[in-house]
C-alpha cells in the first residue's frame, strides 16, 4: 500500500507546484493526474481477481501485465477521458497519462535483480531500461519522503491561496 501513496502522492506534489504557474490546472486536474498514477498499480487487482476470471466474463484472452506498461496506461487513459466532457479530453488525457508515466518512472527506479526495470515501453518496444537501483518497493524511506515533500506542498499550496 505504501507503493500506491507514493505513486499518488507524486504526481500530487508535481502537478500542485505546477498548478502555481498554469492558469487552467486547478485541484480537479490535480485530483485527476493522481488518478492516471494508480493505473499501473492495477496490475494488483490479480491477487483478489484471477485472469481466468476475467478472461470468462470478456470471453477473450486476459492478462494483467500490459496494465503496468505504457500502452496499458494510453489504453486506460483513453477509456477515462471518454467519462469527461468532450472539451476537457484534451485535458483529462494528458493528466492522466502524465500520473501514470510518474508511476512507471517511480518504478523504474526500483532495484531489479539483474539491473533492468521492467519493459513498460510495451508495446512499443519490449526493451528494459536499466534501473538506477535507488530503492526497494518495501523501503519505507520513499514513502517518508513523498509524504514530507507533499504536506509541505500543500502548506505552500495554502499559504498562496490565502494570498489570493
Amino acid at each position: 500500500m505504501a507503493d500506491l501513496l507514493t505513486h499518488l502522492l507524486v504526481p500530487y506534489v508535481l502537478l500542485t507546484v505546477a498548478s502555481w504557474r498554469v492558469d487552467w490546472l486547478d485541484q480537479r486536474g490535480v485530483v485527476v493526474g493522481m488518478g492516471g498514477a494508480a493505473i499501473p498499480d492495477l496490475i494488483k487487482v490479480r491477487i483478489v481477481v484471477d485472469e481466468s476470471t476475467v478472461e470468462t466474463l470478456l470471453r477473450m484472452p486476459f492478462a494483467y501485465g500490459p496494465l503496468s506498461t505504457f500502452g496499458g496506461i494510453l489504453l486506460l487513459a483513453g477509456i477515462i477521458t471518454v467519462a469527461f466532457e468532450r472539451r476537457h479530453w484534451g485535458r483529462v488525457f494528458g493528466l492522466v497519462t502524465f500520473g501514470g508515466l510518474t508511476s512507471l518512472l517511480l518504478d523504474g527506479m526500483r532495484v531489479y535483480a539483474d539491473g533492468r526495470a521492467s519493459a513498460w515501453l510495451y508495446p512499443f518496444t519490449n526493451w528494459r531500461p536499466p534501473t538506477p537501483s535507488l530503492y526497494v518497493s518495501s523501503d519505507p524511506t520513499v514513502l517518508v519522503v513523498a509524504v514530507l515533500a507533499a504536506g509541505t506542498v500543500t502548506l505552500l499550496d495554502r499559504r498562496m491561496r490565502a494570498r489570493n
